[in-house]
This record gives structure tokens, sequence and C-alpha cells, in this order.
């Protein structure tokens, strides 16, 4: 068996063909004057709602803020999106199928005094702005995650947060996963999986920068290579090879480590910065002969690789 959006719709059968079949129709051309009518069907499968343990977990997940704006895709009877503004007061809207659900979950948001903070719209997850979201919740079926993943990959901003309870983006591997036991869930095992992912930055391509060493100008280089997250990458400094490690991309930051052999002494380099189109900036910490100094640093990027999605 098989989730709806999370609202929480339990589906099996062709129930599930049913439903992906309503969800691709909306998002086709030649489907668009069938819309209105699709909007107004009644759903044909029971209404299960979301544990309210997988809510908290979801969003504690998504480390809110209150410069974050939510959007929940399949948002059901509104209840993360409720949560979202009356527990950590974030700006949040629902996207869902259902017209019935989407006037229940304004009513709810009414009567829990969060209506100015949230909204809630029948929309198609497929044509659905989602540009805005600094925060983006899902409890979807796993081949309308699959669907869905190049949208977000390139129409979120680097270091969006997004959250899936259940169901992953296949070999897109999630940052952190939480286990939430779920003593009474209406299918499979009595747990539920949340995963949480950045959205990764595109750092991949050659880039070059230099630093004070030693009282001269270092040159260095950097060929990046990437697959969603995971960088991997070559560095040059001064033209000679540096090991590099602790390569991490985590949204739009950048970290990472490397040595050289420079001037006759073994010199040390921790670098972070964030990642901002064809540029990084950040800090630098150089420690060479017991001592240390920290200097700003800017990299450009001369020749632009791209994001990888298969392994």
């Amino acid at each position: 068996m098989a989730r709806h959006p999370h609202g929480g719709r339990l589906v099996t059968g062709r129930a599930i063909t049913a439903a992906i079949g309503r969800l691709l129709c909306l998002s086709a051309l030649a489907c668009a004057g069938m819309t209105a009518a699709v909007a107004q069907q009644t759903p044909d499968v029971p209404y299960v709602q979301t544990p309210s343990g997988v809510v908290d977990v979801m969003l504690e997940l998504a480390m809110l803020n209150s410069n974050d704006f939510l959007i929940d895709l399949g948002s059901g009877d509104g209840r993360i999106v409720i949560q979202a503004a009356k527990k950590h007061g974030v700006r949040s809207q629902g996207v869902e199928i259902d017209p019935n659900l989407v006037n229940t979950s304004n009513q709810e948001a009414k009567r829990q005094g969060v209506a100015g903070k949230v909204s809630f719209v029948t929309g198609n997850l497929f044509v659905m702005d989602l540009s805005k979201a600094t925060v983006l919740t899902m409890y979807l079926l796993p081949q309308l995650n699959m669907q869905l993943r190049p949208r977000l990959l390139s129409e979120l901003k680097p270091g969006t947060r997004i959250v899936s309870h259940d169901f992953d983006m296949g070999d897109w591997k999630p940052d952190q996963r939480r286990e939430v036991a779920v003593p009474n869930k209406s299918y499979g095992p009595p747990v539920s999986q949340v995963y949480f992912w950045y959205v990764p930055a595109n750092v991949a391509g050659r880039w070059r920068w230099q630093l004070p060493i030693a009282g001269k100008a270092a040159g260095y280089e950097a060929k990046l290579s990437q697959l969603f997250q995971e960088v991997d990458g070559e560095m040059l400094v001064d033209g000679g090879t540096a090991a590099v490690r602790d390569l991490k991309l985590r949204g739009d930051l950048l970290s990472f480590n490397l040595t050289r052999e420079m001037y006759g002494q073994k010199i040390a380099h921790e670098f972070s910065g964030r990642v901002e189109g064809d540029a990084i900036t950040g800090r630098v910490t150089v420690s060479a002969g017991g001592e240390s100094t920290a200097h700003n640093w800017q990299a450009t990027r001369i020749e632009r690789g791209s994001l990888r999605t298969n392994r």
C-alpha cells in the first residue's frame, strides 16, 4: 500500500492509478478543459490523518525560523501548515487537489487564530509556483516524488529545505533521516520515515582564487564534480597538487580543508563560503608553523559544470 498526498488518504490498487492519473491530467495541456471538473471531484479513497508525532518531527527537521515561507504539497486537513504557523510563527501555504479539504483547512486556520499567516489553495503540484518556498513539506506517492524531483532541484533556491514523510527521492540521498514510532499506523510497519534534504547549489566546474601566503600571492584552482549534494574535487596551489579532505556541500554552503607543502613548510587551510551563482564568498583559516591567520576568501568560477542526478 502507498499514501496519497499527506493530508493523508490511503490509496491501493486502482485508486493509486486514478490518483496519479488525476494529477498528471491536470498538468497536461490536452486536459486543460477538464481542470475545473477534476478539481470538483470528491476523493474516492478513505481519509487518514498524518500522525501528530510525525508532524512534529517534520517541522523539527525543517529547522523553521520566523523568516521562512513553508509550502506543503498535498496539504490535506492543513495540520502541517497550521502547526508551522501556530508553533513556529511561520508563514505557510497548503496546496491540495480536493477543494473540500481546502475549505476545511481555511476554516480550521481561522478557528485556531492563524488565518493571517496561512492560506490553502486548490492547486496542481506540477504547475504550482514553488520558488518562494524556503521550506517544502510533502507526503506524496514515490512516483510523484520522482516526477517532482527535477523541478525541486532546478526551481527551488539553493539551501531550501525539503521534508518528506515516508517516501524518499530515489538515489538523491537525504541529508538526514529520522524514524518515528506510529503504533496505530494504517499500513505497513508501525513506524514512519521522515527524510530531509537541502537543495544543493551547483558548484561543479573550475574555480580560481588567490590568497596571501608567506607575503606572496598564491594562486589556487579547484576542479569540482557533483552528484546531487555529493562533491568531489581536485585542487592545485601554485600549480602543485594539494590534498583535499572534508569537502562538504550543505545547500549553498561549501566547506573543505586542504594541505600543501609550500615555501619549505606544510600549510593547512580551512575554507568555508557561501555559493552565489559563479562566486563563492567566505573565510579561510591558514595555519603554518604553529601560527594561524584568517582571511576573506572569494573564488570565481571560470568554467561551469553540471549538477549530475545519475550515478
